[in-house]
């Protein structure tokens, strides 16, 4: 039995294929070893590509905390506009996918579907870290404070675009404490 695609159809179908014939990058790399408890705890986003909820995000900070189960409850809350902008709050479950290095999770915003999050950057005293995700379409530079120096700033940046990402859609968030 022959199936009839109408022009639209066709030309989306065209389309994603060539999508998927396209140049792939190499997965992303994630940092060899996370120790959870020390990773827990409240990260400020300083900047970030970001997700559609976060645009125009004032004072976000996501906040970490190991349940029993060994799943990560997760708490992101921002002034949405402004820093007397209205309180938006979000909760994600995480969950560990790589146990070996703790750094590769599974983030659930909307049940089964779990989001790539990867641990690609995390300073020796974790002060800072950078998440990303294997298709290089966010990506968050956080630390322990709401501020970082311009030089940092400027290195994870750097280090961002060597991971194959476009660092003009970095935006930074502001934060004022």
């Amino acid at each position: 039995m022959a199936v009839r695609m109408g022009k639209r159809g066709f030309i989306v179908a065209c389309a994603l294929s060539l999508a998927a014939c396209g140049a792939q990058q190499p997965e992303l790399k994630a940092v060899d070893y996370v120790d959870l408890d020390r990773f827990m705890g409240d990260w400020y986003v300083i900047a970030n590509i970001p997700t559609f909820p976060e645009k125009g995000a004032h004072n976000a900070v996501e906040t970490y905390a190991m349940n029993d189960d060994g799943t990560i409850a997760t708490t992101f809350v921002f002034r949405d506009g402004a820093f007397d902008g209205k309180r938006k709050e979000h909760n994600p479950k995480g969950f560990v996918r790589d146990t070996e290095s703790n750094a590769v999770w599974g983030m659930r915003f909307v049940w089964p579907i779990k989001a790539d999050y990867r641990i690609v950057y995390l300073a020796e005293d974790y002060s800072q870290t950078i998440i990303g995700r294997n298709k290089r379409d966010f990506v968050w530079i956080m630390a322990r404070s709401p501020q970082i120096p311009e030089s940092d700033y400027r290195k994870l940046v750097q280090l961002i675009g060597s991971m194959g990402y476009d660092t003009s859609k970095i935006e930074k968030v502001p934060q004022q404490w």
